[in-house]
C-alpha cells in the first residue's frame, strides 16, 4: 500500500526537542538565512522559465554555519533578481538528506527548506543527534530563527510498520517518537 505525503499531517506523537537535547546546554545561534547559499553537485540543470534549478548527484549546500547534503535538490526562486542574484525561496532535497548545524545533525529521506519562513521540514526516517543524544521520528521541523526542533511520529513512504527498518537504518515504531538521552555522570 502506498502512503501519500498527506499522511504526514497527522501527528499521533509529538516531541518538542530543546536546542540542547540533554546534558550540558549548548546554545544554537540564530541562523543567518540572508547569508549566500553556496552549492555544488555533479550535475545542474537550469530551468529559467520555471524559475528553478535541479541539482543531481552529491549535492552539497552551505549557508552560514549550516550544510545540507542530498542526492538530489530542486532550488526554486522567485524570478526576481536583486544585485544580479536570483532570489531563492525554497530548497527541496531528497535521497539520504543530512542537515548539519553546530553540534547537531539531522538525517531523513526528504527535506524542504522554506527560506521565506526560515523553517526546515524533514520527512521519512528522521534522526536528530546532538552529542550522545538521539531522537527518531517521522517528521522533524526546525525553526531556523529560534533553533526549536519538533519531532513527531508521522509515518511517510513505507513508514508505520511496527518495528520495520527505515532506509537509513533507524527503526520506526508505528507513529511513535523514540530515542536515547545521555545521562551525565553524577559521582
Amino acid at each position: 500500500m502506498q502512503t501519500h505525503l498527506a499522511s504526514v499531517l497527522l501527528a499521533p506523537a509529538l516531541l518538542t526537542v530543546p536546542v540542547a537535547l540533554a546534558g550540558p546546554a549548548v546554545a544554537q545561534q540564530r541562523h543567518n538565512s540572508r547569508a549566500p547559499i553556496d552549492f555544488g553537485a555533479d550535475h545542474i540543470e537550469l530551468q529559467d522559465k520555471a524559475n528553478r534549478a535541479v541539482l543531481v548527484g552529491n549535492v552539497s549546500v552551505r549557508q552560514a554555519e549550516m550544510t545540507l547534503n542530498a542526492a538530489r535538490m530542486t532550488v526554486a526562486y522567485t524570478g526576481q533578481v536583486i544585485g544580479g542574484n536570483p532570489q531563492v525561496s525554497q530548497l527541496d532535497a531528497s535521497g539520504s538528506v543530512v542537515v548539519r548545524r553546530p553540534d547537531q545533525t539531522a538525517r531523513s529521506q526528504y527535506a524542504i527548506y522554506d527560506l521565506n519562513r526560515r523553517v526546515i521540514t524533514m520527512l521519512g526516517g528522521v534522526s536528530l543527534t546532538q552529542g550522545g543524544n538521539t531522537v527518531n521520528g517521522g517528521r522533524l521541523t526546525i525553526n531556523m530563527d529560534t533553533g526549536r526542533a519538533v519531532i513527531d511520529g508521522s509515518a511517510v513512504a513505507g513508514g508505520g510498520n511496527n518495528g520495520a527498518a527505515a532506509p537509513n537504518g533507524t527503526t520506526r515504531t508505528n507513529g511513535r517518537v523514540t530515542g536515547t538521552f545521555s545521562v551525565p555522570d553524577r559521582n
